[in-house]
């Protein structure tokens, strides 16, 4: 299993303590594990839930198997006090992102952007954010940190990351 995102970890005081955290495509677990390590409640959905079976007995971890391209949105009108997202992109989630947010939520995500295709996958521009891209998904949110730019850590990469903060 690898470690949990320098960007997530460094991030993680944001959330307020105890809360309710959404990882949204949450792979094998990673963040999940970490988050909850960190006295949080976790609810960790992906399309492929088969990693994660150490998990799902655990107290404060809910675990949701959903495709969340090809479908309706798996999680109805329930809030979060944060959603983590990293290493995927699907532009269609974002306006169920934004709803999903409780008020004083926070957004931490990061994934890659356009010329990450210089130094391997994602390469395909539906996966690639644009310059800036990011930061403009979350306009209605309060911004407390965003970068973008190639990353040598853990691999060669061209990445954006954002920080946001539902003020509504």
């Amino acid at each position: 299993m690898s470690a949990p995102s320098p960007w997530v970890t460094e991030n993680a005081h944001h959330i307020a303590p105890g809360g309710s955290v959404l990882n949204l495509a949450c792979g094998a677990g990673r963040h999940t594990r970490w988050l909850v390590d960190q006295g949080f409640r976790v609810m960790g959905v992906d399309i492929n839930i088969e990693n994660m079976g150490d998990l799902m007995a655990h107290e404060n971890v809910a675990v949701l198997e959903a495709d969340l391209e090809n479908g309706h949105w798996p999680l109805g009108s329930g809030s979060f006090d944060a959603i983590i997202v990293t290493n995927y992109l699907h532009r269609p989630l974002f306006p169920h992102i934004m709803g999903a947010l409780a008020e004083n939520g926070v957004l931490i995500y990061e994934t890659f952007m356009a010329g990450n295709e210089d130094y391997g996958r994602p390469a395909n521009p539906d996966f690639l954010l644009q310059p800036d891209e990011l930061q403009d998904l979350c306009k209605r949110l309060d911004i407390v940190a965003y970068e973008q730019g190639y990353e040598d850590d853990p691999k060669p990469a061209m990445r954006q990351k954002i920080v946001a903060i539902n003020r509504s």
